[in-house]
C-alpha cells in the first residue's frame, strides 16, 4: 500500500496569460486588412478621382447631371484607353481632374498609332452622347438630352486642332505622316477627323435643349 498523499501525476499548475495569442487574435485581422489595402491602394486612388469629380460637378449641376458628365468623360477616355491597349502602348486607367476633364497616360507611339488613339476618344464619346440622345428622345427626358448635348459639344471642342486637345494630336500626327511619306494614311486620318467632327456638330445641333426646359 502506497503512503498516504502520494500521487503518480504532476499537479496542474496555473499558467500565465497567453498575451501573444491574444495579440495575434486582436491585431491579425487589422494587419491583414492593412496589407490588402496597401496591395489595392493604386486601384482605390484611381477610382477615387471619379468620385471627387462627381462631387465637384454636383456642386454646380446636381448629382444626376454630375454622374452623367463623369460617365460621358469616362467613356471618352476609355476610347483612348482601349485603342492604346490595342496598339500595345501600355495605357494606364483614366485619371479625372475636376473641371479640366480627364486623361489616359500611355507609351508614346508612332504618328499613325497616335492619330488613332487620339481620334478614338471623340468617337467613343460621340457614341455615348448618341446613346443618351436616343434614350432621351424615347423617354422624353430633358436631362438625358442635355447630357447628350454636353457630350457632343465637349467632344467637338476637343477636336479643335490646337495644343493638348485630341484634335491637336490628330493634326500633328497627320502632318508627320504626310511629311514622312505616309500620304495615304494621312488622308485617312483627315477623313476620319472631318467625318467625326461633322457627326459631332450635327449631334450638338440636334440635341440642343432650350434653357427654359431644363
Amino acid at each position: 500500500m502506497e503512503p498516504y498523499g502520494y500521487r503518480d501525476y504532476e499537479p496542474i499548475q496555473p499558467r500565465g496569460a497567453d498575451w501573444r495569442g491574444r495579440l495575434r487574435k486582436l491585431f491579425g485581422p487589422i494587419l491583414a486588412a492593412l496589407v490588402a489595402l496597401a496591395k489595392f491602394s493604386f486601384i482605390i486612388l484611381k477610382f477615387a478621382s471619379i468620385f471627387i469629380a462627381v462631387a465637384a460637378y454636383a456642386l454646380i449641376w446636381g448629382w444626376k447631371f454630375a454622374i452623367g458628365i463623369v460617365a460621358l468623360l469616362l467613356l471618352h477616355e476609355m476610347g483612348h484607353y482601349l485603342e492604346a491597349k490595342r496598339e500595345g502602348l501600355h495605357p494606364k486607367l483614366p485619371v479625372f481632374i475636376p473641371f479640366l476633364g480627364a486623361y489616359v497616360q500611355y507609351t508614346r507611339g508612332n504618328p499613325w498609332q497616335t492619330a488613332r488613339v487620339a481620334i478614338a476618344g471623340p468617337i467613343f464619346g460621340g457614341l455615348a452622347s448618341l446613346a443618351c440622345y436616343l434614350v432621351g428622345l424615347h423617354q422624353h427626358s430633358d436631362l438625358l438630352q442635355a447630357l447628350a448635348y454636353f457630350g457632343f459639344l465637349l467632344n467637338l471642342i476637343n477636336l479643335l486642332p490646337f495644343g493638348i486637345l485630341d484634335g491637336g494630336a490628330v493634326w500633328r500626327s497627320a502632318r508627320w505622316l504626310r511629311l514622312g511619306g505616309g500620304g495615304a494614311k494621312a488622308t485617312l486620318v483627315y477623313a476620319l477627323y472631318f467625318g467625326t467632327a461633322i457627326a459631332l456638330a450635327l449631334g450638338t445641333w440636334a440635341a440642343h435643349v432650350p434653357q427654359h426646359r431644363l
